[in-house]
């Protein structure tokens, strides 16, 4: 619950401390007085967007604090995946400075808007007059009927499901635009990659095939080459290798005087043994060489090839045309594997289109049942609070698609009086009776939702007086479960409270500024009076608020 509420230099409010018990608590004061200022102060440690334009003071810093106790409200995981130190009694505090930067803290670990919204969401429920018209809206219908029918586990699995589903088929669309655009262009690309494969493109595959070329159209050149430098090696008269013979034998000859020529010796028959090689593979090339025409064009063809796909393709290497070649193979095959992929997602899309539907099924079910029960809830508390004809046609029905909150569409309408037609909330219902609703949603609602707190921003306005009687009243039997604030113009619901809160403005110097107390029961038979007949209090007056009060 709120126990304690801390303002500095917001709106008109200089400095606020305030606390607060458990039960029903109600505030009054006059309009202008303060209270919008009050609730939109809380609203800033909720997690909602600042505004430099509510600081006070224009060159201090605004500090908003909250202590909620929270203790039995289970938040403990909450906190662990948040990295937060859990306190029974939790401070929640935010800081607007004049540069407009804005700073929130749990417990004074700082945290994000969306941390802090998370948290504030479990702590108190803020109904302002605004959020009556989400009566009318379908999202909040449905999570109503969500509410009493327990489908949270549910809703969370579908979400799951519903998310697995949605990427599948996103993934799907992709795969058929692929397949979309990869046909069009599959005959030209298989053209292409075949071209490339009967290259038999290598790493080095030109440079060889140069070289071959080369030799095969250089035959004649080569052979005389060849056979020159074989008659020198071993011509009779003045060949290497005759001479090479002679300066052996002389070697030879000259080991006889001494150790010291054996090396040279060695050395002249290693280079007498090497040109003798030599002879022989010069003789040897010379007589495998042969003119090949045959063989020469076809070298020449594949050159060609190989120089006009490097043009064709605007390439400067082999390379170039290896990794064009993968990449086409990698398209086409694509192209020719996509339909198997495809087929896998639609199978894939089918087993998780049919958990969804089970899934929402489920869901369906479950808000039917408790729509009976439901109504009579509604209609019974309606009667009571001065709508005794009043009527509500609920329907829930199978939707044609997979929604955020199931695959459903709620029919949610109202009949005021008997014999009326039914309509929607929004066209056929009057502000009072759009306000007595909600009130009787929020006290079914709180039975299930299990907030800790609730607050009313008069949610009793546009109502008579017996009426917003039968409304406080509800109020404060919500407040046997839960902490409940009120904020009201009304006397026969403020007199209902546990504890009774004024919000009033005062003058300090030059400037007004606004100031809340608790009231002691004298004080609030005089506050009381005053609603009902204004600042010249009469003993009627007083003595209805007396009887109000007992």
């Amino acid at each position: 619950m709120l126990s304690n509420l801390s303002i500095k230099n917001y709106a008109l409010i200089d400095r606020l401390n305030v606390s607060f018990d458990s039960g029903f608590t109600c505030i009054t004061g006059e309009t202008g007085a303060g209270k919008s200022i009050l609730l939109g102060g809380l609203s800033l440690v909720l997690g909602k967007r600042a505004d430099l334009s509510t600081l006070r003071g224009k060159d201090q810093k605004c500090v908003i604090e909250a202590e909620f106790g929270i203790k039995q409200y289970r938040l403990k995981s909450f906190f662990r995946e948040n990295d937060l130190d859990f306190e029974d009694a939790t401070i929640i505090r935010r800081e607007i400075h004049p540069s407009g930067k804005s700073r929130a803290f749990i417990n004074d670990t700082p945290v994000t808007l969306d941390v802090l919204s998370s948290l504030g969401s479990r702590l108190i429920d803020v109904h302002s007059q605004h959020q009556t018209l989400q009566l009318a809206d379908n999202d909040f219908q449905l999570k109503m009927l969500d509410a009493l029918a327990e489908n949270k586990n549910l809703l969370s699995t579908y979400s799951e499901e519903l998310e697995s589903y949605n990427k599948t088929s996103k993934k799907l669309n992709q795969l058929i635009d692929i397949q979309n655009n990869a046909n069009k262009e599959l005959d030209y690309n298989s053209f292409l990659l075949n071209e490339l494969q009967e290259a038999s493109l290598e790493v080095g595959i030109q440079e060889e095939l140069e070289g071959q070329y080369e030799q095969l159209n250089n035959v004649e050149t080569i052979t005389e080459h060849l056979s020159k430098g074989h008659q020198i090696v071993t011509d009779d008269q003045i060949g290497v290798l005759t001479m090479l013979g002679v300066l052996k034998q002389l070697a030879g000859k000259l080991t006889e005087f001494g150790s010291g020529y054996s090396e040279l010796n060695e050395r002249i028959n290693s280079v007498f043994i090497e040109m003798d090689d030599i002879s022989s593979e010069l003789q040897d090339l010379q007589e495998s060489l042969e003119a090949n025409p045959q063989l020469l064009e076809e070298i020449n063809g594949k050159l060609q090839r190989l120089y006009d796909l490097r043009k064709k393709h605007g390439v400067q290497g082999i390379s170039e045309l290896i990794k064009i070649r993968e990449e086409l193979a990698q398209q086409v095959g694509i192209t020719e594997n996509i339909e198997e992929q495809i087929m896998e997602k639609k199978d894939l899309l089918k087993v998780q289109e049919r958990s969804l539907e089970n899934i929402s099924n489920e869901i369906r079910e479950r808000r039917r049942k408790i729509i009976p029960g439901l109504k009579k809830q509604l209609e019974r508390k309606l009667g009571t609070l001065g709508m005794p004809g009043v009527s509500f046609k609920i329907e829930v029905n199978p939707s044609e698609v997979f929604k955020s909150t199931g695959k459903d569409d709620l029919l949610f309408l109202f009949s005021a009086n008997k014999g009326s037609n039914f309509g929607e909330l929004k066209k056929v219902a009057s502000g009072g009776e759009l306000s007595r609703i909600m009130l009787t949603i929020k006290s079914i609602l709180a039975k299930y939702e299990q907030l800790p707190t609730m607050m009313f921003d008069e949610i009793d306005s546009g109502v008579s007086g017996e009426i917003s009687n039968k409304m406080g009243d509800i109020m404060l039997e919500m407040s046997e479960t839960m902490q409940v604030f009120s904020i009201t113009h009304l006397p026969q619901v403020a007199s209902k409270g546990h504890h009774h809160f004024k919000v009033f403005k005062e003058e300090e110097g030059n400037t007004t500024i606004t100031q809340m107390r608790k009231l002691n029961n004298d004080e609030r038979v005089v506050e009381l009076a005053e609603m009902l007949g204004g600042k010249d209090l009469s003993d009627s007056a007083l003595a209805h608020a007396k009887q109000l009060l007992n």
